[in-house]
Formats: C-alpha cells, sequence, structure tokens
C-alpha cells in the first residue's frame, strides 16, 4: 500500500522538539540581559495572531512584578499611535519580520525619540529585525505553512525571558525546554493520537461542528493561538476566549455540536474551568479538559506540568495534532493554505 506522503505543516509539527533544542542552546542576547524594564513608562507588547497571543505569559509575569505592561495588538497600535508615549519599551515579535502591521508600525517609530524597539523574530534580516535597538532570534528555522515552530519557539524565548526579568536561572529555564522538547516527541504515541482520532470523529459528526477554546491565566495564549491553528490547518469554525469571557455571550451557542476545549494550570483554585467544565457537561457539548490535571464533568487529556513552559507546549501540541486529524477527515491538506499567506503583507 503506497503511504501518503506528509503535508509540509505535518513535517514541520515533527521538527519542533528539533527547534527548541535549538533555541536552547543559543545565549541570552547581552543587550537584553542588561535592559532595566524599571526605566521603562510603560512596556507594550505587541504582535498579530499567536504572535499576540504568545507574549501573554510574558505580560502577566511583568504584571506581577509591578512593572506598567500592556499587551496590544499591532492593528490597534497603528489605530492609536498615541499609545506610544514617553519612555517606552516597544516589544514587537513577528515571525517573520515582515508583516504589514509591524512594518507600518516601524515608520511611526523615528519621531518618538524614547522609544526602545526590541525585535523577537526568525529573520535576522528583516526589516524588523534590522530597524530595531535588540533583537530576540528565534532559531525555529525555515517553516512552510502555519506558524508552529516558530510559535513554541516564541513561548521559549518567553520563558527564559520570565526566568531572566524575575531574576531567577537561565540554567533552569534552559533545562525546561530541552526536558519539553525531548517529551514533546512523545506526542506521536499510538494511545494520544487514538484519543485525538476520536475526539475529531465526534466532533465531525455533527453537521456544523464549531469549537470553543478557553484558558485562564497564562494558559489563555493556547486558547488564542490554538483557535487560529485549526482555523487555518483544519478550516473549522474556532474561538478562543479568555477565561470567564465566554459566559458573556457566547456560552448561548453551547449545545451539541460544539466542542469546548478547556485550558488552565490543572490547580484546585482554577474555579472557572472547574465550573465550566460542570456547566457545559449538561448541555450536550463535548467537554474536554487539556490539563494537568482532570475536572468533574469533563473528559481529560493529560498534559504534563513540570513548568508552566512545559504544560502550555504538550497543550499546544494536542491543538496541532487535532488540527491535522480533523484536516485529513474533512479531506483537506492539514495546514495548506486557500485565501491566506504565510507572510500577511497588506494591511
Amino acid at each position: 500500500m503506497t503511504s501518503i506522503p506528509l503535508s509540509s505543516y505535518e513535517l514541520d509539527l515533527y521538527h519542533q522538539a528539533d527547534a527548541l533544542e535549538t533555541a536552547a542552546s543559543k545565549p541570552l542576547n547581552r543587550e537584553i540581559e542588561t535592559l532595566d524594564l524599571s526605566q521603562y513608562d510603560r512596556i507594550i507588547l505587541t504582535g498579530m495572531g499567536s504572535s499576540d497571543s504568545v507574549s501573554i505569559p510574558f505580560e502577566y509575569a511583568l504584571a506581577r512584578q509591578g512593572l506598567p505592561v500592556w499587551r496590544v495588538q499591532t492593528s490597534r497600535l497603528l489605530d492609536t499611535p498615541e499609545m506610544i508615549a514617553g519612555r517606552t519599551l516597544l516589544w514587537i515579535t513577528s515571525q517573520s519580520g515582515r508583516s504589514a502591521e509591524a512594518i507600518a508600525l516601524l515608520s511611526q517609530i523615528p519621531s518618538r525619540q524614547k522609544v526602545t524597539v526590541v525585535a523577537m523574530t526568525n529573520d535576522p534580516v528583516s526589516p524588523l529585525a534590522q530597524n530595531s535597538d535588540h533583537l530576540v532570534l528565534l532559531d525555529s528555522g525555515p517553516e512552510a505553512t502555519v506558524s508552529c515552530k516558530s510559535y513554541l519557539n516564541s513561548l521559549a524565548w518567553f520563558h527564559r525571558l520570565n526566568a531572566h526579568f524575575a531574576g531567577g536561572s537561565d540554567e533552569i529555564a534552559v533545562a525546561d525546554i530541552i526536558d519539553t522538547a525531548r517529551s514533546l516527541r512523545s506526542l506521536n504515541s499510538e494511545m494520544l493520537l487514538t484519543q485525538i482520532e476520536a475526539l475529531s470523529n465526534r466532533a465531525l459528526k455533527g453537521s456544523a461542528p464549531r469549537f470553543a477554546l478557553v484558558g485562564t491565566g497564562a494558559d489563555s495564549a493556547t486558547a488564542l493561538a490554538g483557535a487560529l491553528i485549526l482555523k487555518e490547518a483544519s478550516k473549522v469554525s474556532a474561538e478562543g476566549f479568555v477565561g470567564g469571557e465566554f459566559r458573556h455571550g457566547p456560552i448561548e451557542l453551547a449545545g451539541p455540536g460544539m466542542v469546548v476545549l478547556l485550558f488552565g494550570d490543572g490547580s484546585g483554585t482554577d474555579i472557572t474551568i472547574k465550573r465550566l467544565a460542570l456547566d457545559l457537561s449538561h448541555t450536550g457539548s463535548i467537554v474536554v479538559t487539556i490539563t494537568a490535571t482532570s475536572y468533574d464533568g469533563a473528559e481529560h487529556v493529560a498534559v504534563p506540568a513540570r513548568s508552566d513552559f512545559d504544560r502550555m507546549a504538550h497543550g499546544m501540541g494536542i491543538i496541532q495534532r487535532l488540527s491535522v486529524s480533523l484536516a485529513k477527515k474533512a479531506g483537506i491538506v492539514p495546514g495548506e493554505f486557500r485565501l491566506g499567506e504565510k507572510i500577511t503583507c497588506q494591511l
């Protein structure tokens, strides 16, 4: 029997662990290490799509240190450039370093003399990298379609930067990333793939399947980016929500045909996830917690939790594999763009 060749997206998924190990082998940028974040009136983290949501754990960590941090989509910054005022550290994340919004924003910077630009990108010769004051290079290698290697490498670098700016150990953060890279390879285990196949079979039974991904705390990054992955890679209707936001209107869509994926730290204090799991189980929705511990009322796909990064990386890995399964069952090539492009060059 002739085997069906893997799509470019699937090949990228299989190389994610390698890309993480490459990033873990690189030293922190010396200039980044010497940044004194307390010297800025405001710190603005910006990006588009998954390059925006991936900075959520970093945003939370800086906020807990009492620093004046905002996470603002780049398109919104273009509408309200007045937000870039005083001594601003502008942290722009863009896998390509060439997205239309990032380039347009850079054109506004020269007139703002007190702005320090940090670029987090995979391309050292991109316009973003060349026009920044400091560079965090993702080292995720080439990527064919949907952002997967670049997302996890961005998450890894933010994990290292969280440790650095909180006065922690980069060695421990690097060890976390290496351990995660090794265990990510087990996501291709037969048991897990069978569980994902069963979930995608049930999800596609209805005439109009829809997905809601809900995350709390730092795990809201997985919910928001995961919804984008499902839409891009498998062309299903999927939306991401931050915590209790789901109860403010979207919950009315719950019922048969809806799959709700819940992400959290698995702690007993995560009341939002605990209550959503129980309440939604009574609506006829398929409710699945992708967490370290199980919750009453929901099916459970277990992820390890040696660190926040470990949990979130595995959660995204499961979503990626679900996107492949859904795409193949719908008869489409996983990760293949029909209308969009790898680099969004138009505003």
